[in-house]
């Protein structure tokens, strides 16, 4: 039998080495070990990173091909995995993007692929021959793909990485990355520090596989600083080839078969019975359920044509069809809710169009598909008929509108929270206030995250308090499924989201116009080119919201937060923005003509090229703002505090810079000695501002501000 030698002695007859040995025994082997692991590993992070930086830095330019879908899938189970958050999951990109990030995804394979192969065929990665170390077998030779699998697959990262990935689930630790990463690595050295405790100094993934390290030129198990020195049973080991002999105690089945032949009859005979008997009974049974099986669905076709029948005959009086249609609602056959939701959209009598809803809405969120079709499709019969058409045509198609809202609407309320990603894109749920199909869409303390609204209309619905944003099946928010509600595009003129919970929902271009958003939690919210004109958002947290290019005219933005947002060619003109904060938000090119701003924080934001003539900024903090080239035109800066503010290029003609006294006359500056003195303007450099009088410069000069023309300079 196969057997490893080792000792001491081994080898000692060679009392002269080459230089390279001596030089390799300069480095203990677990020193070079550590080596080699981190290079194999840089280089699989190397052949994904560049790639993937590489595909970031083109996908900036015509994004006109839909993302690979290996790499998207990809992209969502990795996501999945960690917790990490993933917004677009269905982006067009660049075709060079794709390539390279498709890239990105082959290269790693191929450099695991091709490093394992070495690794079983030479016992040798790239990096371990570099570092001149060596895994083999107990007989000296390379390891093969079976080892190399478990002790790689299994021992070096499935076992350490599976038993890290479970305690950071069950621990709450989940989503954290750094946590992830520190149980990992934790893992690697408990693997690693089994060298200390086996007797042959070998890891948990060598001893798993059975294989050994060893130096690539001299063969040896060389001590390292884990191993006690005075140990003199192992201070250098060498493994020996021995011949191989025959394996005299294996077990043979078919000579236990011939030495055995009555038990070996028995055991044959018991098992062809028991497949026989098995294999009736389970006949049997498998007849007799598909004849119940028969029996049972011939009856609901039975009861489900009877229904039919009855609703079809128009001598059948309104009563009893109401009937029919509450029955057929209750059935469990997938032809019931297209039959109903078709003849909602046929039927004459409001009564039996009030039966059709509630049959539907019993039917739970499996009939929104159909309902959100025929809520579409009688749209645009009342668009049709408001052109033309008699009124009593125009009433009964609003009365079938207003069945397919009301039954959305329950559905909605009733099964809040437990429907997955509802698409109800386009539909009318808008308020109807006159006429025998009145209708307001009330979704109050409502759970609707995930909803898909883009281009639905919704005015003058109330969602007070609802949720938009909510958490995945890992019930936690911040990772990667997330249930995000899309408002892209809807209408939701005067609608009432006091006290919302939107989160990052996505609202591009929705129309808010007097909508009210008061105590709105809307951070990270998408909100590009949306209507916000004359809507109430006080203290609305619209913290790094995206706000590009987004209307606010007229708007009431009183204590809101809007720090680090970006409002970006926004218009907020004459809104009423008192104590609200703006505070290292992007307001570059935003209009703010007439604004009331006083109080509000401008500090360290940006407003280049910004527009806040006749303004009122009294009290405004824009300590270090970025104001170059704005525009403050008669814009009223008393008490403003522009301490560190960059001023180059500002238009202040006619700004008013001072605060009289009670006993003056309101204009800019009478004397020196009627105006308050503060420190809002100490330090400030003027010199770069345009359009200052001699007024205005008198008072900088007297308030300890910077320009050439003060005495003191």
């Amino acid at each position: 039998m196969t057997s490893p030698t080792f000792g001491s002695d081994i080898n000692n007859t060679n009392n002269t080495e080459t230089s390279s040995q001596l030089k390799s025994k300069q480095v203990p082997i677990w020193v070079r070990r550590w080596g080699a692991w981190a290079t194999e590993v840089s280089l699989v992070v190397v052949s994904v990173a560049i790639p993937f930086s590489l595909g970031q830095l083109s996908n900036r330019g015509n994004k006109s091909v839909p993302l690979n879908p290996v790499v998207a899938i990809t992209t969502e189970t990795i996501s999945g995995t960690l917790g990490i958050p993933l917004r677009n999951r269905y982006q067009q990109v660049t075709p060079l993007a794709n390539l390279l990030w498709s890239g990105a995804l082959l290269a790693p394979v191929v450099v695991v692929s091709w490093q394992l192969y070495l690794l079983a065929k030479t016992g040798q990665t790239l990096p371990k021959r570099w570092f001149e170390i060596r895994v083999v077998v107990v007989l000296g030779t390379s390891p093969g793909w079976l080892k190399i699998l478990l002790r790689e697959g299994v021992g070096k990262w499935g076992l350490p990485m599976g038993t890290a990935y479970l305690i950071w689930h069950l621990t709450g630790a989940f989503p954290s990355l750094a946590i992830l990463l520190l149980l990992g690595g934790l893992a690697s050295l408990a693997d690693f520090s089994f060298i200390r405790f086996h007797k042959l100094h070998r890891t948990g993934h060598d001893g798993l596989a059975n294989t050994f390290v060893v130096d690539a030129r001299s063969g040896k198990l060389e001590s390292d600083s884990f191993i006690n020195h005075n140990d003199k049973q192992a201070p250098t080991a060498a493994i020996v080839v021995t011949p191989k002999q025959s394996q005299s105690g294996a077990f043979h089945l078919w000579n236990w078969m011939r030495q055995n032949p009555g038990m070996s009859l028995l055991i044959a005979t018991s098992f062809s019975m028991v497949s026989v008997l098995g294999t009736i009974f389970g006949t049997h049974v498998y007849i007799q359920n598909q004849t119940n099986w028969r029996e049972f669905k011939q009856q609901d076709d039975d009861m489900f044509l009877a229904l039919v029948n009855k609703l079809s005959l128009t001598s059948t009086e309104p009563r009893q069809r109401r009937v029919a249609v509450l029955a057929l609602g209750s059935t469990k056959d997938p032809r019931a809710i297209p039959l109903l939701v078709d003849l909602l959209g046929q039927e004459t009598y409001p009564s039996i169009l009030d039966g059709i809803q509630q049959s539907l809405v019993s039917a739970g969120p499996t009939v929104l598909p159909d309902l959100r079709r025929l809520n579409l499709a009688l749209k645009n019969d009342r668009d049709s008929l408001s052109y033309g058409g008699n009124s009593q045509e125009q009433e009964l198609v609003a009365l079938r509108l207003r069945a397919t809202q009301k039954a959305i609407a329950k559905i909605l309320k009733v099964y809040s929270g437990s429907i997955n990603d509802p698409e109800l894109s386009g539909v009318d749920l808008g308020q109807i206030n006159s006429g025998p199909a009145s209708f307001t869409l009330i979704l109050e303390n409502t759970d609707l995250f995930g909803v898909k609204f883009r281009g639905a209309i919704l005015n003058q619905a109330s969602f007070k308090n609802s949720r938009f944003y909510g958490p995945g099946a890992d019930n936690r928010l911040g990772t990667f499924d997330d249930l995000i509600a899309d408002l892209s595009g809807a209408n939701l003129i005067e609608a009432n989201l006091t006290g919302a919970i939107f989160g990052p929902v996505v609202m591009k271009r929705a129309n808010l116009f007097r909508a009210t958003l008061s105590k709105a939690n809307m951070p990270n919210s998408i909100l590009t080119k949306a209507d916000l004109s004359s809507a109430k958002l006080i203290e609305t947290n619209l913290h790094q919201a995206n706000l590009k290019e987004a209307s606010f005219t007229g708007a009431d933005l009183g204590s809101a937060d809007l720090s680090e947002a970006n409002l970006r060619r926004a218009h907020l003109s004459k809104v009423k923005a008192e104590g609200a904060s703006f505070q290292s938000s992007n307001l570059s090119e935003s209009n703010w003509q007439g604004a009331n701003l006083s109080g509000a924080n401008f500090s360290r934001a940006n407003l280049k090229k910004a527009d806040l003539s006749l303004a009122q900024l009294t009290n405004a903090n824009f300590r270090n703002a970025q104001l170059e080239n704005a525009n403050l035109q008669n814009s009223d800066l008393s008490l403003a505090d522009l301490r560190g503010a960059n001023l180059s290029g500002t238009d202040l003609k006619g700004a008013k810079l001072a605060i009289m006294k009670p006993t003056q006359v309101d204009q800019f500056l009478e004397s020196p000695l009627d105006t308050f003195k503060s420190d809002h303007l100490r330090g400030v450099n003027f010199n770069f501002a345009k359009n200052l009088d001699p007024n205005q410069i008198n008072y900088i000069c007297q308030q300890g501000g910077i320009h050439d023309k003060c005495p003191n300079n």
